[in-house]
Parts: structure tokens; C-alpha cells; sequence
């Protein structure tokens, strides 16, 4: 049995229910076809499907699948009742068994697609569904809890990638610096082509990548440089954000750091730092307060408290994306996501999910700022993953 699928086992079954329950709903309806829904796909354990399924986990009762004929080995692990169907007449016949008379059934679904990452049935299923009398519900706050929670596993070994990501950085800053100081100054791509090999080599394998930009490239915070990419000189403003997990299955670290090519910056740079670095520790201020006073969070509060720092420093129009993303078994996991602006993510934060807090500023073809760390929301409270903090940009050459 695969044991990283939640509704094969009964224990896992009740725990869903329960929560169910707890929401006033009578089910949650899964659908998958060809890898388009990936939260159903890890809760069943699916590996691949080329025609139409779907899973009923009723709030009380024994869960169902519904399933085409040709499918049996794609769900072999089901442990559960399985009804059977060929041809689309006989589909939407049986779904309506399947549902049966409920009325309001939890589904990857968002309002507006307010919430992309959990926006994953197509809306012709939607509208199928709508005609047999029932309202799908976002699963939202169920997706947080079921699928993007970390285990004590995952949360150790996001603990070890972030020694690594950490001590990575540190190193091809260094690498950087050394070129400089020896009169052959490196590139953007090959910096970003030494960190890819190094987490690799230091084991992490899965979601590996990096952006290494100078300033005025920083500024488009999804820099991909075409090669060689710029040359990073004496004076410049070097960030570099970079992540990686050891598996698939683990919860990689995700960090944004930035060094000076020089033993001192001017003050407009460390006055953009310094915002950047203030919004990002508010953010964490903000989580640790709540959780003091035992109150909720969501994850759009956590960016209005981020972004109006840097709204109070005259740089608001320059921070053009959230706050933060979810992460869990993907880089950008299902979870809650710090945003009020993208998006309006009104998902709790609730305990055992991870996310990172990555503010910016971001002027065209001048400057780009960021500093990003990541959060595990454990029974303690709000824990910084990310070691060592950068507290001052890095100045890494003497005049």
C-alpha cells in the first residue's frame, strides 16, 4: 500500500471525516483525469489515470470511487467500493448514485479561482456537478490540513536542506568575490550553474534551481539569464535565491540572500535593504504575536502587515508579488499562500503547514531587493527554518 496516500487507510479516512464533520459538510468529492487535480492524485495514491474518477469520502459512511472499466490497475491500491463505468451516459449516472442526496460537497474548487493552487476541477466537471443540486465548496482549508501539513520527517529534513541552502549561498558569494579579487570576474550563469552542482552534490536532487542576478537584473524577480548572463563586477548588487529538497517527497528550503560586491553600498541600496529586510521581520513578528494571544491567522494579514512597511517607505508600488508561498511536497505547495494582492488568501495557517516570507522591491532596469526566509508552523509557534538571518547586506570585498 502506498503509504504517503492518506485515504487508503481507515485511520485516515476518520481523520478527514472528523474534520468534515467539524465543517458542516457531507463530503469531499475528488476528481482526476490525466494528472490535472494533484492534491487528489497524492491523497489516493495515484499514479496515472487516462479516463475520468472520481472518490466520494462521505462525512459519515464508507468512502466510493467511481471509475472507468478499462482503470483497474491505475486503482489497485483502492481499498474501498468501487463502482464501474464505460461510456459518458453511464458516468453521469452513476455519479449521481455516487452523490446520492447531498447537497453541499467539499472540491478543488475557488471562487474566482481566488486561490489557483486549489482551483485544480475543470469547470465543465463543476458544472456537471451544479446540475445534480449540489454546491461544491472550496476544499481549501481541507488541502492545507490533509495535504500540505508536514510530517515530523519532512520537517527534519527541511531543517537539514536549510543548513545546506544556507552554507551554499554563503559559498558562491564567496566564489564571486574570489573571481573579482583575482581579475577574472565570473558570470551570473556560472554562479547559478556552481550552486545547482553543489546542493546536488550535498543531496538535494529534487527542486533544484537558483537565480543569480545583479541588481538592475534583479529587478525582474524571475530573472533567467540567456547565457552567459551578466558579469558580476566590482560594485555590484548580487542576489541570489536558491532551493532544493533531498526527494520528492520532502519539503524543500527556499532562500533569497544578497551580498555587495564591495566593502560599502551607497544609501538609496542599503536604505532598499533595509525596507525589504523590516517588512520581512514584521511579517514574523506578526505570527509570533497571534500566536501568543492564541488567535487565528490568515495568510492575506500576514502580507497587508509585509507590504505596509514597505508602503510606509515610499516603495510600495515596487513590491509587485505576495508575501509568501505555501511549501510542502512542491516548491509552491497547496497550502495557504501569504497574499492580499495576487490573490486574496483568506486560508488559516494552521499548525504543520510551511511557507516562505519573501518581500521585494523592484525598480526596472535599476535595482532588485529581496530577502526571503521560511516559516514551519509548529505546536510552539511560528519557527524560522532558515539559519543564520541576514541582518546586513553581505559587503564582500575591501576597497
Amino acid at each position: 500500500m502506498n503509504q504517503n496516500a492518506l485515504l487508503l487507510s481507515a485511520e485516515g479516512v476518520e481523520q478527514v471525516q472528523s474534520e468534515l464533520r467539524q465543517m458542516g459538510l457531507e463530503g469531499w468529492l475528488l476528481y482526476e483525469f490525466h494528472g490535472q487535480n494533484a492534491i487528489s492524485q497524492k491523497l489516493i495514491g495515484l499514479e496515472w489515470t487516462t479516463r475520468r474518477g472520481f472518490v466520494l469520502i462521505p462525512a459519515d459512511g464508507t468512502p466510493r470511487a467511481m471509475i472507468h472499466a478499462i482503470e483497474g490497475s491505475s486503482w489497485r491500491e483502492w481499498p474501498w467500493e468501487r463502482l464501474r463505468y464505460s461510456g459518458w451516459r453511464e458516468m453521469e449516472e452513476r455519479l449521481a448514485e455516487l452523490i446520492g442526496d447531498r447537497t453541499r460537497l467539499a472540491m478543488e474548487v475557488s471562487p474566482r479561482s481566488a486561490v489557483p493552487y486549489v482551483d485544480q476541477v475543470p469547470s465543465g466537471i463543476v458544472d456537471l456537478i451544479r446540475s445534480m443540486g449540489v454546491e461544491p465548496v472550496s476544499s481549501g482549508d481541507l488541502v492545507s490540513a490533509f495535504h500540505s501539513r508536514w510530517s515530523e520527517e519532512q520537517l527534519t529534513e527541511h531543517r537539514q536542506s536549510a543548513v545546506i541552502v544556507q552554507e551554499t549561498a554563503a559559498a558562491a558569494f564567496q566564489l564571486a568575490a574570489d573571481a573579482i579579487r583575482s581579475g577574472t570576474p565570473t558570470t551570473e550563469s556560472a554562479v547559478g550553474d556552481w550552486i545547482r552542482g553543489e546542493l546536488n552534490r550535498r543531496g538535494l536532487t529534487d527542486e533544484v534551481d537558483c537565480i543569480v542576478a545583479i541588481g538592475p537584473r534583479a529587478a525582474d524577480p524571475h530573472y533567467a539569464p540567456v547565457q552567459p548572463g551578466e558579469t558580476i563586477n566590482r560594485g555590484d548588487l548580487l542576489l541570489i535565491d536558491l532551493w532544493g529538497a533531498p526527494s520528492p517527497e520532502a519539503c524543500p528550503a527556499d532562500q533569497t540572500w544578497m551580498g555587495f560586491m564591495g566593502s560599502e553600498a551607497d544609501a538609496r541600496t542599503v536604505e532598499i535593504w533595509e525596507a525589504v529586510r523590516d517588512a520581512r521581520d514584521a511579517g514574523v513578528t506578526f505570527l509570533e504575536e497571534r500566536h501568543r494571544a492564541g488567535a487565528e491567522v490568515r495568510g492575506f494579514e500576514v502580507d497587508d502587515v509585509v507590504r505596509k512597511v514597505i508602503e510606509d517607505r515610499g516603495y510600495g508600488e515596487y513590491f509587485v508579488h505576495r508575501t509568501g508561498h505555501s511549501i510542502d511536497r512542491g516548491l509552491h505547495g497547496s497550502g495557504p499562500n501569504l497574499d492580499n494582492l495576487e490573490t486574496r488568501d483568506d486560508r488559516l495557517l494552521i499548525q504543520g503547514v510551511g511557507f516562505s516570507i519573501e518581500p521585494g522591491i523592484y525598480i526596472t532596469d535599476d535595482i532588485g531587493v529581496r530577502s526571503e526566509l521560511n516559516i514551519h508552523m509548529g505546536p510552539g509557534g511560528p519557527e524560522v527554518t532558515t539559519p543564520k538571518l541576514q541582518d546586513q547586506l553581505f559587503f564582500l570585498l575591501d576597497d
